[in-house]
């Protein structure tokens, strides 16, 4: 799909302010989506895009506002991934802060059945 993105935005025929609303929208879908590693694609991908479309000329009104809304679409999957960076850091505080009380709780029920293990 990427590589099908890259040949629309290299397509002179095809609509700047199209093809910047198109980033936006894969942007936005990745990050509702969580698939952190195709949201990593789009945005390591934006760079050339963007250089190739600024290459046509200047932006008039109408790109200038689906460079914004690209804009909002990039902020909004940076939160997204930063709450979910957020969410996991929590989880394995979590986890860390109670492995000392499963360990004790598995080699107690260890020492119970005679199979100790640890």
């Amino acid at each position: 799909m990427l590589e099908a993105e890259r040949q629309r935005v290299a397509d002179p025929r095809s609509s700047r302010q199209a093809q910047l609303l198109r980033l936006g929208a894969a942007l936005d879908a990745a990050a509702a989506a969580a698939d952190w590693a195709l949201l990593g694609t789009h945005v390591n991908a934006l760079a050339p895009q963007l250089r190739a479309l600024a290459a046509r000329g200047p932006w008039n009104a109408a790109e200038r506002h689906a460079c914004e809304r690209l804009r909002a679409a990039h902020d909004a999957a940076f939160a997204a991934v930063a709450a979910a960076s957020g969410a996991l850091a929590d989880k394995l505080a979590t986890t860390r802060s109670n492995q000392e009380g499963w360990l004790a709780y598995a080699m107690h029920s260890d020492t119970e059945s005679g199979t100790s293990q640890v």
